[in-house]
């Protein structure tokens, strides 16, 4: 993994590093000086991230750089930032997200904790502090973006539901940013699966935004991970998306775009996650399809056509994780999604003999089997990948063993 100097300068010295409290754990006053300073950092007014590092790479610690002086600050970022940097405590913020940290599934990550996602650590531009709701071992995992339109089809979303579910089942955690459409898809196909999602989202990790995917939220914060960068409190504004889609693309070995309109946010994902020496892929569509525009233009500059997701393992080089096999009993979370993947694993021979000897499309064995077509896709991908099941073109399937 590649390091950089200032993140190397953080992680050796160690006397303030997070800790993962228990119920009822209150951190002690050594504890809480340390994590106010990361948070004080983080709050001062008009200075931004790289001002930040440099001057964790010139002082080591939050702590040091407040302890510094003007003269010493100004030497690394000029008079004008050193003030700020002396400028009063944000106390009622700072004590707000003490007051967070200590509630249970509640976590702060600093850039010297050994739990900070490593992948956002080679990353041009890590974030501080993020604040982590939920699983915070899956931040630990190999991680899949799966992104596309807030305005998806029908199709769209159950094609996003059922490559996450495929992901998952290969091992990998697929992140995304909580929007309607297709990453509210992607989130539901890997709460289906042990490997879980991650959630990066644009506001305060204490609101819960778009309010029509509150419930799916929810679920995340049981099952998997809600992460932001951004203060609590913050509300949805405009200019934090494009931040929060860095992140998505910094966590992900790859990324697949499943619907885009041209110039939408999912392309910005896929460009930076392109710069960050990521593997892009996109679903292609219709010709005359506006959803299918910007998955196009993403192939023709050099995204991978894809078809299914074993075309994306086959190209990440990645094989099934030894506890991962088809047809394994497998624990699923509590939730819609966790019931729907329990039902379409329990009836994965049930599809196999519906679908029969002879080619059949996905809206016919929907009618013989009484299972909604996402949860067929979940259960035809995976029959895929280890080869029992072909999908044709014309959008037919059949089986193969």
């Amino acid at each position: 993994m590649r390091n950089s100097p200032w993140s190397l300068a953080t992680r050796r010295i160690r006397p303030e590093h997070h800790v993962i409290f228990p119920v009822g754990y209150t951190m002690n006053e050594v504890e809480r000086v340390a994590l106010a300073s990361w948070l004080r950092l983080t709050h001062v007014p008009g200075v931004g991230n790289g001002a930040r590092r440099a001057l964790l790479k010139a002082f080591g610690l939050p702590g040091a750089i407040f302890a510094a002086s003007h003269a010493a600050l100004a030497a690394v970022v000029g008079p004008a930032l050193a003030e700020r940097v002396q400028s009063p405590e944000p106390t009622a913020a700072i004590e707000a997200a003490l007051a967070w940290v200590e509630q249970p599934g509640n976590h702060l990550l600093t850039l010297a904790d050994a739990e900070y996602p490593p992948s956002l650590l080679t990353a041009d531009d890590p974030p501080l502090v993020l604040y982590v709701r939920g699983r915070l071992e899956l931040l630990a995992q190999p991680m899949f973006a799966v992104v596309g339109s807030r305005n998806a089809t029908a199709q769209g979303e159950r094609d996003a539901e059922a490559f996450a579910a495929a992901l998952g089942q290969a091992g990998l955690t697929v992140v995304s940013g909580l929007a309607l459409g297709i990453d509210a898809a992607a989130h539901r196909g890997g709460l289906s699966t042990t490997a879980g999602t991650v959630a990066i989202i644009g506001t305060g990790a204490d609101r819960l935004y778009p309010a029509r995917n509150e419930a799916l939220a929810r679920e995340i914060v049981a099952n998997g991970v809600i992460l932001s960068e951004f203060a609590l409190g913050t509300p949805a504004l405009a200019a934090n998306f494009p931040r929060r889609n860095r992140l998505i693309a910094g966590l992900g070995l790859g990324c697949l775009v499943v619907e885009a309109a041209p110039k939408s946010g999912s392309l910005i994902t896929a460009r930076l996650a392109a710069e960050a020496g990521r593997d892009v892929f996109a679903i292609p569509g219709s010709i005359h399809s506006p959803l299918a525009r910007g998955c196009h233009q993403l192939i023709r500059q050099g995204a991978k056509l894809v078809e299914s997701a074993q075309d994306i393992l086959e190209e990440l080089r990645w094989s099934r994780t030894p506890t991962e096999k088809a047809g394994t009993p497998r624990v699923f979370p509590s939730g819609r999604a966790g019931e729907t993947a329990i039902k379409a694993n329990e009836s994965e021979e049930q599809v196999l003999t519906l679908l029969g000897r002879t080619p059949c499309d996905l809206d016919t064995l929907a009618t013989r089997s009484d299972l909604t077509p996402a949860a067929l896709l979940a259960i035809l991908l995976p029959l895929e990948l280890v080869g029992r099941v072909a999908q044709l073109p014309g959008g037919l399937y059949q089986r193969l063993d």
